[in-house]
């Protein structure tokens, strides 16, 4: 379909940064659509906006998948169980 050799990508990679760039663009259309308002204090003591909670959700997913990978090595699906209750967590309680 698509030849990612250019850039030496592999599908997988592919998938990453476009459900970065999918995630970041919902979170665009959710906040144009309903209007967070204003920012809510966390568990962690800081305010933080819907975008700034998506931004903390990613960085700390690279940050279990590097680990897990250190740690672990592949299969991935640790990794992804772990980040997605990582996310839940952000959301709902920072």
């Amino acid at each position: 379909m698509f030849d990612l050799t250019w850039m030496a990508w592999t599908w997988p990679t592919a998938a990453f940064f476009i459900f970065i760039f999918s995630s970041i663009a919902l979170m665009g259309l959710w906040e144009w659509k309903s209007p967070g308002g204003a920012p809510r204090r966390g568990i962690l003591g800081l305010d933080t906006t819907r975008g700034d909670r998506l931004f903390i959700t990613i960085l700390g997913s690279a940050f279990i998948f590097l680990g897990w990978l250190a740690l672990m090595g592949t299969p991935l699906w640790g990794a992804v169980v772990i980040s997605i209750g990582y996310g839940i967590a952000v959301f709902r309680w920072v």
